[in-house]
């Protein structure tokens, strides 16, 4: 019996120091009867001192200790109570309390088996995680105020922006249409029988103003760069028929200062490539303009050159060089900064304000560009830059060059929307010249009523006029009558803003009061060669819907931008099938909600991937259309829901096509993929 006893009593002695947290048995009346090795670590006491002791002495909050302990008692069992012991050196220790209660044979309740395990370090933790958490909230608050300041600053300038801008727009316009009107006459008369005072008086009236329009270009090309306005196109033309016809404007020049101009043109540069033409021979033209002003003898020379070829890309070098005056050493450094000239005396001397070199390094470092300068005083300079051009097969309808009336362009009629009167007797004259037949209308409401009992080939329209002003006649020639007749914008405003907005309005192209006659001509003829679609009596949408064979999508431009690679092209047709119905959903479901913000993300999310997939220049300008009206929603609220569809439209056409040309090009390379 005894043996029993003292294996009973050694067994658990075992399961007590099985135990790696403090465990502790305790009678009914609060004594400590038991307790493992880990107790007596963290009391710093031994075993023999404890036993019999009162156990919620070692607590520092005795009276808790023994509510808990009642609560045992009293529910037979409790876990997770917080409570801290006490060390006998005064470190403290915080514990999780479980206890239960434990009986004899019979079921009488002896006494309480406690479990404290210690959470110290847990707790440590929760408190930084707390504190962390706090300082978090916090940071997120002054995150939102710095955010809140950052945009109110945002707006303050955004506001200060488009105040600049329509300034400029205003100048833009009050000194171009006077400008246009001088310098067109002034061409007009320079055609007729004068005599030779007359010729040079007039002469001189015509440099005064090209030389007061470069000014105002330049201000206002300046004024686009500060505002992160300027943008670059990137269209199909013929690089050396574009510069032949640009250096064309400085014969007259050359040959009154008695130098020579020597281009020298690189027959490797393909044909045809991909650029923004009018910003390269805006930089020409600045260049070969400061070569001429410098030169008073000798050559200048334009050397354009291939430097690096692959399957893709050119890298062209552009040099410009002259025997002029020369840049002292010193002051090459800061050439290309605003309002800096050679010297001080440069502008008394040649004239200029100083813009033209600041513009040029604005325009080519943008688009990828490097532009230096070398000059030695007394010897000349040389301007070089170099920019990269995408190659292409794509045809070029019209070539720019020197512009001789074209025999097979016949029977011609323009409508000319002008609401100042010399403008219109401008373009008559001019128009007479090209043998055009013409209708003159003041403004967009005039137009329009010549429209519905009249056909032209191509309207040349203003952009500023009273009663219907330009963006509003096309408008409603586009959307409402649904012609699509070449609309040729002829604006004294060349802001990015209303160039952008000629575009969204559904205006073909545009051209800036004063204009070359020569560019004018070669802009009509190009519109007039291409097929025109005539009135349509239908609603936009029944025009999609019976157009059984409109495609919507073609894929040459994403073969050409993968290579051709069949699983590139999958993945990324994948990318837009499974992006475009949430974007579509976001997009009526903004509608629907009158949230046109969300609205207007959800189509601006669309749109790049629309030159992606080869979605049509024309359904890409209505979703341009459903941005653009959601800034004017109160006029535009009507016609909203009828964009929104047709765009959807679109979008789940082009799915449906991309389905299909997603298979055929699984089908076909099935075995590589």
């Amino acid at each position: 019996m005894e043996t029993t006893t003292s294996q009973e009593s050694h067994y658990s002695r075992s399961l007590i120091e099985a135990s790696l947290d403090p465990l502790f048995t305790i009678s009914l009346s609060g004594e400590i009867t038991d307790l493992n090795n880990a107790s007596v670590t963290i009391i710093g006491m031994s075993r023999e001192m404890l036993i019999g002791t009162n156990f919620f002495d070692y607590f520092t909050e005795p009276q808790q200790a023994r509510e808990v302990y009642h609560e045992v008692l009293a529910k037979e069992s409790i876990a997770d109570s917080l409570l801290t012991l006490r060390h006998k050196d005064g470190k403290l220790t915080d514990v999780s309390f479980n206890g239960s209660i434990y009986k004899d044979n019979s079921g009488k309740v002896l006494g309480v088996v406690i479990v404290a395990r210690d959470i110290t370090d847990q707790k440590k933790v929760e408190t930084e995680l707390t504190e962390a958490k706090e300082l978090a909230e916090l940071a997120t608050k002054t995150a939102e105020e710095i955010k809140r300041k950052a945009e109110e600053a945002t707006r303050i300038a955004d506001d200060a922006v488009k105040a600049k801008q329509q300034f400029l727009a205003n100048m833009s316009h009050e000194i171009r249409t006077p400008m246009n009107v001088i310098i067109g006459f002034t061409k007009v008369l320079l055609k007729t029988e004068l005599a030779d005072k007359q010729k040079e008086y007039l002469s001189a009236i015509k440099v005064s103003g090209e030389a007061l329009t470069v000014l105002i270009n330049d201000i206002l090309d300046l004024a686009k760069v500060d505002s992160g306005k300027m943008t670059f196109e990137q269209i199909p033309f013929k690089m050396e028929a574009s510069i032949s016809a640009m250096l064309h404007l400085f014969e007259t020049k050359i040959q009154e200062k008695n130098l020579e101009l020597i281009k020298i043109y690189d027959k490797n540069i393909p044909e045809t490539l991909i650029g923004d033409p009018a910003r390269l021979n805006q930089v020409i033209l600045n260049l070969v303009s400061n070569a001429v002003k410098f030169t008073s003898e000798g050559i200048i020379t334009v050397s354009v050159n291939i430097l690096r070829d692959n399957e893709e890309y050119v890298t062209i070098e552009f040099a410009i060089s002259d025997t002029g005056i020369g840049i002292p050493e010193e002051n090459l450094e800061n050439i290309f900064e605003v309002f800096k000239q050679a010297s001080s005396g440069t502008s008394r001397l040649y004239g200029g304000t100083g813009l033209g070199l600041a513009i040029v390094k604005q325009l080519v470092e943008p688009q990828g560009g490097i532009i230096n300068v070398k000059s030695k005083l007394g010897e000349g300079t040389t301007f070089s830059f170099t920019l990269n051009f995408q190659k292409t097969t794509e045809n070029v309808l019209v070539q720019q060059g020197e512009i001789k009336l074209d025999p097979d362009i016949k029977n011609i009629k323009v409508l000319v929307v002008e609401d100042i009167a010399l403008n219109r007797l401008l373009m008559n004259t001019i128009l007479d010249e090209f043998g055009f037949e013409h209708d003159v209308a003041s403004n967009g409401k005039i137009a329009i009523e010549k429209l519905q009992h009249n056909t032209y080939d191509i309207i040349l329209m203003d952009l500023q006029m009273p009663e219907m002003n330009g963006f509003e006649a096309t408008e409603y020639i586009r959307n409402i009558m649904n012609y699509k007749i070449p609309i040729v914008a002829l604006t004294a405003d060349v802001t990015t803003v209303d160039l952008a907005k000629c575009r969204s309005v559904g205006m073909d192209d545009y051209l800036s009061k004063p204009f070359d006659d020569r560019l004018l001509y070669n802009k009509i003829v190009e519109f007039v060669k291409k097929p025109t679609l005539k009135k349509n009596t239908e609603d936009v949408r029944n025009y999609y819907n019976q157009s059984e064979n409109l495609k919507f999508v073609d894929l040459s431009n994403l073969s050409r931008r993968t290579k051709s690679d069949p699983k590139l092209m999958m993945e990324m047709i994948t990318l837009y099938l499974t992006q475009t119905p949430s974007l579509i959903a976001a997009m009526k479901q903004g509608l629907q909600d009158k949230d046109y913000s969300a609205l207007q993300s959800a189509v601006h999310k669309m749109v790049p991937s629309f030159s992606i997939m080869g979605i049509s220049k024309d359904f890409e300008n209505i979703a341009k259309k459903v941005q653009e009206d959601v800034d004017n929603i109160q006029r535009h609220r009507s016609s909203m829901p009828d964009l929104v569809s047709q765009l959807e439209k679109i979008c789940t056409e082009a799915c449906k096509e991309l389905e299909t040309e997603f298979n055929i090009i699984k089908q076909a390379n099935s075995q590589f993929l």
